[in-house]
């Protein structure tokens, strides 16, 4: 497939201003059946190095919560003894269960994950998208605690622009999974081919105000507001001193009407300004709470600023 070898592979995509991540597994082979990481950390982690490679994905098959334990963290160490600044993916708690009050964060950030799949993998259907949306908001606020800068809970790929199964997610669902893993401080990882990707799904992409929301240097991962329903209500505290909302029709057949109610976010606010940021225009200023009309599936992104 790389008839070049890795190294060649690295410097091609560099040339792109493109990283190159690559996948392994913290067992004795890959999930894939391919040869895995297990004892063989230290020179993995140089060969990758050597290789140029700027991301590992770390995968769990053929392993047990004990080696987790251990396998991890020497990961972690080799790849921070490398002389490579590699971005660390561990899979490690999506293989310890649905239940995120469990999970040993702590254990994560020790070993030098960045970033962590938490549960299920994505696939590319809106169903997918509600089941995850579902797991982040009943489990927001033990998540939250554990989110910040260099350590992230990962919803999973972006699915914005992907074709797998001969099927996109429409412009409104696309939309409605970028803000929410923004809102959510979820890492953004592309998984459309980049070649092919029309301008449509660029657009939502590129969004400079909405990657501004999952990148902000505060690094607090936001919570659902509301109860969780076919509506939601979903918001992010921001450096600022600003929110992130997101006003979802997660389930609606049609156009609904949803409120944010400013008494019910963690500043005493009464009034505020308000600005799309998926249409990048200033609202207006409002008392008291904001109700908007949202498509089906679709999301309302805005930024609100007392």
């Amino acid at each position: 497939r790389f008839p070049s070898g890795i190294p060649a592979l690295a410097e091609f995509t560099h040339s792109l201003n493109i990283k190159l991540g690559i996948y392994a597994d913290e067992g004795t082979l890959t999930c894939g059946g391919y040869p895995g990481s297990l004892g063989f950390e230290k020179i993995d982690a140089q060969t990758f190095k050597e290789w140029g490679v700027d991301y590992l994905k770390l995968d769990g098959c053929y392993n047990s919560k004990e080696g987790f334990q251990k396998g991890y963290p020497k990961m972690g160490e080799a790849l921070q003894n490398s002389g490579r600044k590699i971005t660390y993916s561990c899979s490690w708690p999506a293989y310890l269960g649905s239940n995120e009050t469990e999970k040993p964060f702590q254990d994560f950030i020790d070993a030098g994950c960045n970033l962590w799949r938490n549960w299920d993998d994505i696939n590319n259907s809106w169903e997918s998208i509600v089941s995850i949306m579902d797991h982040w908001g009943d489990y927001g606020e033990i998540l939250q605690k554990f989110a910040g800068p260099g350590h992230w809970n990962d919803m999973d790929m972006l699915l914005v622009g992907d074709d797998h199964y001969g099927k996109f997610l429409s412009v409104d669902e696309a939309q409605s999974q970028m803000a929410i893993w923004s809102i959510c401080a979820s890492p953004l990882i592309m998984s459309n081919d980049l070649r092919t990707v029309n301008q449509t799904y660029k657009d939502v992409l590129l969004n400079p105000e909405v990657i501004a929301v999952d990148q902000d240097s505060l690094g607090k991962q936001g919570l659902r507001l509301s109860e969780k329903g076919n509506q939601e209500v979903w918001f992010r505290e921001l450096a600022d001193g600003s929110f992130a909302i997101g006003l979802l029709n997660k389930l609606g057949l049609e156009d609904e009407k949803i409120t944010i109610s400013f008494a019910d976010l963690p500043s005493h606010i009464e009034i505020a300004s308000l600005r799309n940021l998926y249409e990048r225009k200033d609202l207006g200023v409002f008392n008291n709470s904001f109700t908007a009309t949202v498509p089906s599936h679709g999301v309302l992104m805005l930024k609100l600023t007392a």
